[in-house]
């Protein structure tokens, strides 16, 4: 039955409404309905028939159901029942009134086209859909709005009744009570035992946004207020400022919703993060008939006079009667265009056939033997000319295969047709003048070989270019045989084209079976507006039609465009008996036919639907029946066929006395029970059609082996007749599967002998010889293990108010796979006329109804701009380009509405936290398993010998005097320029002299006393160098402090204001420029300036010596302090000491053995860490010469380092990541131009990148892979690690060796384990080692939470002991005595009396195969993340690295990505690189990637600009910073999704 109507049972389970209906009455109702499919005892059958028979008057019908409301007419179509499911559905949405947020767009991503300037779509439909038109859409009969009888809907549902149209809801009292009752019924059957809700909690205090500030700060300003961002309060009452945390809040509140029920069983995705199985439904109805029984469809008449095959049909009526017309094409303004007789379809024919055969190739080489496959490419206008060369090409003997014409190079889908030509090796395609000449051409006038096309020659068949046969010459025909008719293509799910062969059997015996179906008798007019080349188009209009010597009136697609009343108003003209349309074409005549008066149907006898099969045609079927019944259209006169390429036409309504109607339950559609009801006319039913003897129909199970279905459940028809397809062309596998199956039944036996053909269409074979078809076998989707129909949900969406806001017949819905299920996307066209927030609203409208219709949840819903979807030849949407754009991320929606919270249910459980396991039993745990645990140290120091003479003193300050007196003249520091120049040097003594005169400007004019703080704000150079010693030798401690950027001074100069401040320095010390910028204007309107400490400008110099050079006291006292935002948003400074600044020192110059005569480049920010210590501490104790590149000269010459290096042949560098990528990014297309510059790279020994996170491997790998021919060694490049603690734990030394990488499973970090995996292999994520452990430094692995050691190979925290620990924070905000166990922890047992410092950073100790410079094993440490980054999310701890890893890879446009949480939703933010018209696109593709590779459901997509996400100085990515900009409204994003 093909209808898309009762969708409604599945929300109305019969025994939820048990206040109506007793159990016992209702199990006696259902077996009296499913009586007539159950095997009976004798007297029940005779007893059936008078049933049947009683008289079907409106007024015994609404006796038999009390309530139910009179029709105008005898009901037959039940199309808008579903309208009135969909409608009750919304209204039960409408009571819970859950504010869904709507996504936010830039302004120049919303275009408000003007309607004149606009054009409609095409929006007809090929084999699928139907369309609408341009013109006055609104009052269609289809779309019944608002005035839906609830009263009368619910007595349907409870009473099953089946009558009522649009025309017949006539409103009675109590509707609205009803609607009432039915929400609440509705309501008790969604919501039972459901599932805890989703993890989303409200946010405490501590998430407000409130960016830390200092507790000395004076910087009370409030972030700015964006737009009309309103003060709303969260869960629990704390006012947050912004729209966009509103528009959280409200995505939090609509997650509380409970979800589906759980599901209880789960399987092991190769580690124990277990997806769950999706079960099958409990309350999904079971099949219980008899096992179903083959179907003979009738016999075929014997008629006498009945050609013996199609050419001899041609033969005789071009003889007999060849005035006779047989075709009337029409032009685009529906005139008669032309008239091809019999007689001139018989000698063009023949015409064509010589000229194959004899005029192509050489004599004794023609091109075409008979048996070969020719190409057909005529246009969609042009009928006759494809008829000639169809019939020429039967008598020739030669196999037409009938194809589009390629309008591009690159048409949807033209590949694909390309692929079928040449598996069909064809050589040769016959044309007509008119489409030869609108083909490409080449400059050369030739026709360009075509994508994935064989090379043709191109023929025209126009009678000019034909040579007359001679007269000796006549075609050889014959009576049909087993030879290859033609080859019709079909296009599948997929988008591949196959051929299916059809004999000349079974193309005569068709033509047979359709005359008698259809009564078509001689010189019958018949109007299609069909395609011909294909389908019920070819079969009625080209092939049946000349064997009874038919009329057909050809009404082009073009046509209707322009009049889709054409084909009405030919049928009048004409008086044609018969039309051949798509339901479409009902649709548009619907939509245009108010300016009609004289329209007269009564000459039709039929009227053939031919995507009958389409469960939703029937709506138009309807309302075209409802509006032109009184044009003297006759019901009967429907007749929608079912059809498939395989099986040709498989069933075609005719009129059974009394046929039976068919409701079915839409909860699976592999469990389909059919619910009989009263005997009235069925909405469709379709008799098998006649095809000789053997025709016999069945249904199979749709999957695995092909049994036969029970009576009451849905299968795949499949018939055994001579009228069918034999194979598909040149595919021996694929015609196996299809047409040649065997259904058997439950015992295993076949039915048959013969083998039997699958038709790709949905049904079951009812009582009384009918066929049933619900729907094709393309459009099924198994989501969650239930069926569902692409049509049916289509028909669903339609009836949400359709034609306001979408087109008709512009409506793609296909599956997509993510993370192991189907998930259903739905892709429209959308009205140029309806506002942003109007199509949001019919969106989260269609959700919800299909939502609680079809109960599947809807993972993507996207509408496109009119027109942009990929089209079929005529109009259709191309389903499978359509997939592939959403796929690709090329779709360029213009809204967007993503559900994965409520799709997505067979997510792993949430992770549950063991309880602790006390100290003794990990004791044992480790010895148990013979583990050792995890340590390591370094080289130890005092074994070291060295005749190092810095060693002797204990200060900095000492060494550097001792060097001046030492080595006055040899050069500490050279700073290059952006053009590569010494632009500063500074020797020993230089240094020394000018510190001492920075020592006497503190005392005398800055009046500072022994350990004052001094802050240095200078830009990266020789001055800072200078103004460090300065400070040491005044007694100072000097804080280094980068300074503000003079184009950004709004946000960078708070920071160095709040760093001043916090560190109380007492003077500020710089040079002239920036001490200007300080004091401008527009620093007053950043800060209050008047606050600054004493401000000291370098440039200017006193002359004088300073009495004495300070000397401190105690080796303990504080040397400088260092201060640096971390990657939360957290300022820390922390306290260095003159001791562990010395070991420090020599820690670094053991590991890199520097030496005087070494040189060093140095390309790093000299303002915090190890980038400091190298720049300003290390040369003055190692004595080496450092050559100096600050990382912003690179930004206008990014080979400036490189060239440096390879200049003063340098053997060690340092640099930072973002230097890194500059170099990576910028140089990729430069390596030829730099070596033929010189650029050799080969002596470097030691390229080294410093940094406090994990080794980011891509980049290191592809800057070795990119200067390996350069000369530099893919060994040298390795990276360092230090933390706030300790600024430098690990640092790839001289000797030792190679840093090695390991591959560990993904899924087992998450759960705090460490599981080697070989490369490759699924789920594995590559760690590098983070550089070899510096002298003097002890490493231990501990747990976080109860501090006891971890064995080798386990994942914990970083615990580090050395003498060159930081002593403590000099401040931080928050609680002091929580930060205070970071320098000072001691395990929970084992060693307990050692104090540790805590990194806050997770990783593991591997001993190696690998030994150590001293001979003994050498242990690797890999760095994992930052306790502090890492989110916990459904108890997992995930790391934000790994998901924007993964993000980034989604899609092209991707260029960088940052995530972070609020609310315990996941927000992803991308930096689109392209159009803004590509932002959208991003959406699903991020979405489905975190989905796949991390089992999350990302909760908000933020779309911004190239360089919104802030990243420091080191290249790490200010998450936070990020956070507290998006949620106060300032990152001005290109589009924000909140995914539902």
């Amino acid at each position: 039955m093909i209808n898309s109507v009762h969708s409604d049972h599945a929300e109305l389970r019969f025994p939820s409404l048990a206040g109506d209906i007793t159990q016992k009455g209702y199990e006696k109702k259902r077996s009296k309905l499913i009586g007539a499919y159950l095997p009976q005892p004798p007297r029940v059958d005779q007893a059936l028939p008078q049933e049947r028979r009683a008289p079907v008057t409106p007024s015994s019908a609404s006796r038999y159901h009390r309530r139910r409301s009179s029709g105008s007419r005898d009901e037959r179509y039940r199309s808008d029942v579903h309208t009135e499911a969909v409608q009750a559905a919304l209204a039960k949405h409408k009571e819970r009134k859950m504010a869904v947020p709507m996504p936010s767009k830039r302004r120049s991503l919303v275009v408000q086209t003007s309607m004149d300037a606009y054009t409609p779509p095409d929006t007809s439909s090929g084999s699928e859909d139907e369309g609408s038109v341009q013109g006055d859409s609104q009052g269609t009969p289809t779309s019944s709005q608002g005035s839906i009888n609830m009263e009368h809907w619910i007595s349907q549902a409870i009473h099953g009744s089946t009558t009522s149209t649009t025309s017949s809801s006539s409103t009675q009292s109590g509707g609205s009570g009803a609607a009432h009752r039915l929400a609440d019924v509705m309501a008790q059957t969604h919501i039972e035992n459901h599932s805890a809700p989703p993890d989303v909690t409200t946010y405490t205090s501590e998430h407000s946004i409130q960016v830390e500030r200092p507790q000395g700060s004076t910087g009370s300003r409030t972030a700015p207020k964006y737009g009309n961002a309103e003060l709303m309060e969260t869960g629990d009452g704390v006012p947050v400022s912004s729209r966009v945390s509103a528009k959280i809040q409200q995505l939090v509140n609509t997650l509380k919703r409970p979800k589906r029920p759980p599901l209880r069983e789960f399987f092991v995705d190769d580690f124990e993060e277990l997806l769950e199985v999706q079960q099958p439904d409990p309350n999904q109805p079971k099949p219980e008939g008899a096992q179903m029984l083959a179907m003979r469809g009738e016999q075929l008449g014997v008629v006498t006079n009945w050609p013996p095959s199609l050419e001899a049909a041609l033969q005789r009526w071009g003889t007999i009667s060849p005035k006779a017309p047989c075709l009337t094409t029409m032009d685009t303004n529906g005139k008669p265009l032309y008239i091809l007789t019999y007689g001139k379809l018989w000698t063009r024919s023949m015409k064509v056939a010589y000229s194959i055969l004899h005029k192509l190739g050489t004599k004794q080489e023609p091109m075409v033997r008979p048996g070969d496959r020719v190409a057909l490419v005529f246009p969609n206008n042009d009928p006759a000319a494809f008829m000639a060369a169809f019939y020429g090409c039967l008598l020739a003997e030669v196999v037409p295969v009938p194809i589009e014409v390629p309008l591009t190079r690159k048409d949807a889908g033209s590949q694909q047709i390309g692929f079928l030509l040449g598996s069909c090796g064809v050589t040769v395609a016959l044309t007509s003048d008119a489409c030869h000449k609108g083909l490409p051409k080449s400059p050369t006038g030739e026709i360009p070989q075509f994508k994935g096309w064989p090379k043709l020659l191109w023929f025209v068949t126009e009678s000019k270019h034909l040579s007359k046969p001679p007269r000796d010459w006549f075609p050889h025909i014959k009576d049909a045989n087993n030879d290859t008719a033609y080859i019709e293509y079909k296009t599948c799910k997929d988008g591949s084209v196959l051929g299916v062969t059809v004999t000349r059997t079974a193309l005569l015996t068709h033509c047979q079976a359709l005359t008698q179906a259809c009564g078509y008798t001689e010189a019958e007019t018949i109007v299609n507006v069909l395609d011909f080349k294909k389908d019920v188009g070819l079969w009625h209009g080209i092939l049946t039609s000349v064997m009874n010597m038919m009329h057909v009136i050809s009404i082009p697609y073009s046509l209707m465009k322009v009049n889709p009343l054409s084909w009405i108003q030919k049928v009048c003209q004409y008086k044609a008996k018969v039309a051949c349309v798509k339901s479409r074409d009902m649709h548009w005549a619907l939509v245009a036919h108010r300016d009609q008066r004289d329209i007269n149907l009564s000459s039709l006898r039929m009227l053939i639907v031919a995507d009958g099969a389409n469960p939703w045609s029937i709506s138009s079927c309807d309302a075209f029946l409802n509006v032109f019944q009184s044009k003297g259209l006759r019901q009967e006169v429907i007749c929608p066929c079912a059809s498939s390429p395989e099986a040709l036409t498989v069933a075609i309504r005719s009129f059974a006395p009394d046929p039976i109607p068919v409701h079915w339950c839409r909860r699976s559609y592999s469990r389909l029970p059919c619910f009989l009801y009263s005997p009235h006319p069925p909405p469709l039913t379709l008799r098998v059609l006649s095809c000789l003897l053997l025709a016999i129909m069945c249904s199979v199970k749709p999957d695995g082996v092909p049994q036969l279905c029970r009576t009451d459940e849905i299968g795949e028809l499949c018939v055994c007749a001579v009228a069918t397809g034999t194979s598909y062309y040149g595919l021996s596998g694929m015609t196996k599967n299809t047409f040649e199956v065997f259904p058997m039944t439950s015992s295993g036996a076949p039915i048959s002998e013969y083998p039997f053909i699958r038709t790709g269409l949905l049904g079951f074979v009812g009582p009384g010889g009918l066929v049933f078809v619900v729907g094709k076998m393309d459009g099924l989707m198994v989501v969650s293990g239930r069926r569902h129909n692409a049509d049916d949900i289509v028909a669903t969406a339609l009836a949400v108010e359709p034609m306001k806001f979408v087109y008709r017949g512009r409506i793609a819905v296909f599956s997509v796979t993510v993370l192991h299920d189907e998930r259903i996307v739905i892709v429209a066209e959308q009205r140029p006329d309806s506002t942003e927030e109007d199509s949001f609203q019919w969106m989260s409208r269609v959700l919800q109804a299909i939502d609680s219709i079809h109960q599947v949840g809807v993972y993507c819903l996207a509408l496109v701009p009119a027109n942009t979807l990929p089209k079929t030849p005529l109009g259709g949407i191309h389903l499978s380009e359509t997939k592939q754009l959403f796929l690709e991320g090329s779709l360029h929606p213009c809204n967007v509405l993503m559900c994965p919270h409520t799709c997505v249910t067979n997510l792993p459980k949430p992770r549950q936290k063991q309880p602790e396991i006390g100290p003794a039993s990990v004791m044992v745990g480790n010895l148990v398993s013979g583990k050792r645990i995890a340590q390591a140290s370094g080289r130890d120091l005092g074994q070291i010998e060295d005749n190092d003479q810095a060693r002797k003193f204990l200060f900095l300050s000492e060494v550097l005097q001792w060097r001046a007196q030492t080595t006055p003249d040899h050069v500490l520091y050279t700073l290059l320029n952006c053009r590569g120049a010494i632009a500063n040097s500074l020797t020993c003594v230089q240094l020394h002299k000018r510190a001492e005169k920075i020592a006497v400007m503190l005392m005398e004019r800055g009046h500072l006393q022994d350990g004052d703080h001094v802050a240095l704000v200078y830009p990266p150079g020789i001055d800072l160098i200078a103004a460090f010693y300065g400070c040491l030798y005044a007694g100072c401690v000097p804080i280094t402090v980068r300074p503000p950027h003079p184009q950004n001074i709004a946000t960078t100069l708070p920071t160095v204001k709040m760093i001043v401040e916090v560190s109380r320095s007492a003077c500020l010390m710089t040079t002239q420029l920036i001490c200007k910028l300080l004091r401008s204007r527009e620093a007053a309107a950043a800060v209050d300036v008047r606050t600054w400490p004493l401000i000291l400008d370098t440039d200017d110099l006193p002359k004088k010596r300073p009495a004495q050079i300070c000397k401190p006291c105690n080796p303990d006292t504080l040397a400088y302090l260092d201060f640096s935002v971390s990657t939360t948003g957290m300022l820390a400074g922390v306290k260095m000491s003159h001791a562990a600044t010395s070991a420090f020192c020599r820690s670094i110059k053991l590991q890199c053995e520097l030496y005087p005569s070494r040189e060093v480049a140095i390309c790093l920010d000299p303002y915090c860490g190890l980038g400091f210590v190298l720049w300003c501490l290390c040369s003055v104790y190692s004595g080496h010469q450092s050559i100096l590149i600050p990382p912003s000269e690179l930004e206008t010459n990014p080979a400036l380092w490189l060239l440096a290096v390879s200049q003063y042949k340098v053997r060690d560098t340092f640099c930072s990541y973002s230097v890194m990528e500059l170099c990576t990014k910028g140089l990729g297309s430069q390596t030829e131009s730099l070596k033929a510059r010189g650029l050799d790279l080969s002596r470097v020994r030691t390229c080294v990148v410093v940094a406090e996170e994990r080794p980011r491997i891509a980049l290191t790998q592809s800057f070795s892979k990119l200067f390996k021919d350069l000369g530099l060694h893919p060994r040298a490049v390795s990276t360092s690690f230090g933390c706030r603690v300790n600024l430098a734990i690990c640092l790839q030394g001289t000797s030792g060796p190679d840093p090695t990488t390991v591959y560990v499973d993904m899924r087992a970090l998450r759960h705090d384990r460490v599981r080697l995996v070989e490369r490759g292999s699924p789920h594995s994520l590559p760690l590098m080692e983070s550089g070899k452990i510096l002298p003097g430094v002890r490493i231990i692995i501990a747990n976080p939470e109860t501090k006891g050691p971890l064995g080798d190979s386990h994942l914990g925290e970083i615990w580090v002991h050395s003498a060159h620990n930081a002593s403590g924070y000099f401040t931080i905000y928050g609680d002091e005595s929580l930060q205070s166990d970071h320098f000072n922890s001691r395990l929970s047992f084992g060693d307990t009396q050692t104090i540790w410092a805590r990194t806050g950073y997770l990783g593991f100790l591997r001993r190696t195969e690998l030994t150590d410079a001293n001979g003994e094993r050498h242990d690797a440490l890999y760095v994992v993340g930052a306790l502090d980054e890492a989110m916990e999310l459904r108890g997992m701890r995930y790391h934000p690295i790994d998901i924007e890893t993964s993000v980034i890879r989604a899609h092209k446009s991707v260029t960088e990505c940052a995530v972070f949480t609020w609310t315990n939703l996941l927000v992803v933010v991308v930096e689109l690189d392209g159009s803004e018209q590509e932002a959208l696109d991003l959406v699903p593709l991020v979405t489905n990637v975190v989905l796949e590779e991390h089992y999350l459901i990302v909760g908000v997509v933020v779309v911004v600009d190239i360089g919104v996400i802030p990243i420091n100085s080191r290249g790490e990515k200010q998450r936070m910073h990020l956070r507290d900009g998006f949620l106060a409204d300032q990152l001005d994003p290109i589009y924000v999704a909140y995914n539902m």
